[in-house]
């Protein structure tokens, strides 16, 4: 029995719009702020910084969207596209906030810093492998791909997998912050593997309970 109660099929498109508008209020907010003071004395690195926190929420959201399912009876397989989308998003707009207002569209030193900086590299790296994802978000992909589909968009594990390097290296300590976020996605990249025993095991749960009740 799932915990929280199905929605009706009716607002299944509406939430799913509702859950751009909502996913992306964050950003909108924190750029008002931005653009009023509110973000302290380095306002850009402040903003970047955020952004990219977020685009790490939404991929941690994407990835828990099967567990939920497995676990919790939680079935919100039709909003894992939007949560993917969003964290797609945030990343290019935290590259763009870097690539534009830290550093002014300087190409030479942009390249100088992506080849020089790890974390940088890495997140470069992470950047243009979730071009692909974003591109085949949609059902024609999925149908025009078919099983190649979901081979390319096992690409959010690596991702997920760089996107907490980049954050650890980028602030260079860890702190709270950063360990929930990267235990969170070492959590759930771990759980991939395990998937196929757990099904088969909460399977043959229901089993081996009518086998006891059946011999007594």
């Amino acid at each position: 029995m799932a915990l929280i109660p199905t929605l009706p099929r009716k607002l299944h498109g509406a939430s799913i719009w509702a859950l751009y508008v909502v996913g992306l209020l964050p950003a909108v907010w924190y750029f008002y702020q931005g653009a009023t003071g509110g973000l302290g004395v380095n306002p850009v690195k402040t903003f970047e910084h955020l952004l990219g926190i977020w685009a790490l929420r939404f991929l941690i959201a994407t990835l828990a969207v099967t567990p939920l399912r497995d676990f919790a009876g939680i079935n919100w397989l039709r909003y894992r596209r939007a949560l993917g989308l969003l964290a797609f998003y945030y990343v290019a707009l935290h590259f763009s906030v870097w690539l534009i207002l830290d550093r002014g569209l300087d190409f030479s030193s942009i390249a100088g810093d992506i080849v020089k900086r790890p974390y940088i590299t890495i997140g470069m790296v992470c950047l243009v492998s979730l071009v692909p994802l974003a591109l085949t978000s949609n059902s024609w992909s999925i149908r025009r791909l078919g099983q190649r589909w979901s081979k390319l968009h096992q690409l959010i594990y690596p991702v997920a997998l760089g996107g907490a390097l980049h954050y650890l290296l980028a602030i260079k300590s860890l702190t709270a912050g950063p360990f929930i976020h990267i235990a969170l996605i070492a959590l759930l990249l771990l759980y991939r593997p395990l998937r196929k025993p757990f099904l088969a095991w909460k399977r043959g749960k229901p089993l081996a309970a009518q086998q006891r009740a059946s011999s007594r």
